[in-house]
């Protein structure tokens, strides 16, 4: 790599020892300078470099000048350099920049250097604001929306002591809204919101919080994009504000996702910095009516039968999930119908790589942004289409998953779908057949393990552009009178939970939140949203010569 030319170099002291300090447009470097007693010529002394730090000029968060002790002199070393005399008062200036301390946390840590030069300490604050200003991906008025109820109820509170002060030191504006009732983000940027006047929008809470700014988001941009969303075969308009995850929930799964870990420090710090990772999403559709957007999972039969009792359990808290999943294991449903996909043709990766998705992503950067519509099949889901070949699959599914990341949490570090992609236009279809409990225990448990969790008989894996299912039983076949007989027991089960007989139809789990509707369409959008954030770091930086924490 070529060596950038310095903007500018001095000797600066930093904790009573001197630093050769050099500022480029990428890096900013500092190396400890022993000086040797022994004089060489002229009273110079020679000098011995060792110790390298350095920080990203990208990472650096903010630069000030620093007050010092009018009665503080230029003592220790300086008493070295034969041009500075012990009379020589210091002025000092502090960087503040992200340091990374392992786990894909971030933290903001804060260097002073000290100078005998007034002009030489004005001149270096100066040209890092400069430099600093060149960024101009940063944001610098931002929308805030907190949800105080979400998680432990200390949306609040996180923000106002962890990030707050962090957007106030990298003068970033903000206009704070605390949400009062469920889709109160939704609706006030749908309807309200000005947002010419920001460069992004954050949301505190957790993963229902980030949905409904998704939501709130999208819908506006359709809106003024004159786009109709109960269009299935509607080419979305991309969303240009990115949205920020300050993680303040019970489950923050896509910040884990596209971060690598629930903190919002380090939230807030890849906000500062102005990082950007674009996400796909999917829109569903039931018989020509907008339902949903989904960024991570929608889960039919198993997952979507945990969600639903434990809705009937909200009082329980986050135990709830334990106690529903481990009764719906136990009830072991399946149920009939038939999921017909357009496979993903023409894309790099498939769903069994051992390939992950991670910061600059080669598959997500390479996927075409601007994806032409691709329209339904007329009746036959097989006809051939420009993009591909529909295919259909008919059989008995204790689980339908379509995952559009990995999925991946603390419980599951590997997630659903280990090599999903953010941002390459595609989600991935798992089935699970009707198998054995022991079977489907067994794909339960590698989830949380090491092994391929695909290869099992009974569970089927596709990479697709788009899907649709239609159960055995449509929702408005109940409806029908020409049922009413075959389904009359059916009926008298779902008016009584307590009946151990199997439910015609599971619900959708989208995100987190229930589907009315079983039969569904869905689209995938490539790279409709962006996020401040930049993807998990899968090789962090070398320690000893990124980390200015030594000194």
């Amino acid at each position: 790599m070529e060596k950038q030319p310095s903007v500018l170099t001095s000797l600066l002291l930093v904790k009573s020892r001197l630093f050769e300090v050099t500022l480029n447009r990428t890096l900013l470097t500092w190396k400890e300078v022993q000086l040797r007693t022994k004089k060489v010529s002229g009273n110079i002394s020679s000098r011995l470099r060792f110790g390298v730090h350095s920080v990203p000029v990208s990472e650096i968060i903010a630069v000030r000048e620093t007050e010092v002790d009018k009665g503080t002199k230029a003592e220790g070393k300086w008493q070295k350099m034969s041009h500075i005399t012990t009379e020589t008062n210091l002025c000092a200036f502090t960087v503040s920049y992200v340091e990374k301390t392992g786990q894909h946390r971030w933290r903001c840590s804060n260097m002073t250097f000290f100078c005998s030069d007034e002009t030489i300490c004005q001149q270096w604050v100066r040209k890092l604001k400069e430099q600093l200003s060149l960024l101009t991906y940063r944001p610098k008025h931002l929308l805030v929306y907190i949800n105080p109820y979400g998680g432990k109820q200390q949306g609040k509170q996180i923000y106002e002591h962890k990030v707050a002060q962090l957007f106030t030191l990298a003068s970033i504006s903000t206009d704070v809204i605390v949400t009062e009732h469920a889709n109160h983000a939704r609706d006030h940027l749908k309807t309200q919101a000005d947002l010419r006047k920001y460069d992004g929008i954050i949301c505190v809470g957790g993963d229902g919080m980030f949905s409904e700014v998704v939501h709130g988001l999208i819908a506006r941009t359709q809106s003024d994009s004159g786009v109709d969303l109960n269009d299935s075969q509607a080419k979305l308009a991309q969303c240009n504000l990115r949205i920020g995850i300050i993680p303040a929930g019970s489950t923050d799964c896509i910040c884990y996702a596209t971060v690598g870990v629930n903190d919002p420090v380090t939230s807030a710090l890849h906000i500062i910095v102005g990082d950007t990772q674009p996400m796909d999403v999917c829109s569903v559709h039931h018989h020509k009516t907008f339902l949903k957007y989904s960024v991570s999972l929608l889960g039919y039969g198993f997952y979507g039968d945990v969600l639903t009792d434990s809705e009937r359990n909200r009082w329980m808290g986050p135990a709830r999930y334990d106690f529903s999943g481990f009764k719906t294991f136990l009830s072991h449903h399946y149920y009939e119908g038939t999921i017909s996909f357009l496979p993903a043709t023409n894309t790099l990766g498939s769903p069994r790589d051992s390939s992950r998705c991670r910061s600059g992503c080669y598959v997500c950067q390479h996927r075409v942004k601007d994806i032409s519509p691709i329209k339904w099949g007329g009746g036959d889901v097989n006809e051939n289409e420009s993009e591909g070949e529909w295919k259909a699959i008919k059989g008995k599914f204790l689980a339908i998953n379509a995952a559009s990341m990995s999925c991946a949490c603390p419980r599951s570090p590997k997630g659903l779908s280990p090599a999903a992609h953010l941002a390459d236009g595609t989600t991935d279809i798992i089935l699970v057949r009707k198998c054995s409990r022991l079977n489907f225990l067994r794909h339960l448990l590698r989830h949380t393990s090491k092994d391929d969790q695909f290869d099992l008989t009974f569970v089927e894996v596709y990479r697709v552009k788009k899907f649709k299912f239609t159960p055995k039983h449509c929702d408005s076949e109940f409806s029908d009178i020409r049922d009413v007989r075959e389904n009359a027991f059916g009926q008298i089960c779902r008016d009584h939970p307590s009946c151990d007989c199997t439910p015609v139809n599971s619900n959708w789990n989208c995100d987190g939140e229930i589907l009315e509707h079983a039969a569904i369409e869905v689209g995938v959008h490539c790279q409709l949203i962006k996020l401040f954030a930049r993807g998990i770091e899968e090789n962090p930086p070398f320690e000893e010569d990124v980390s200015p924490s030594a000194v």
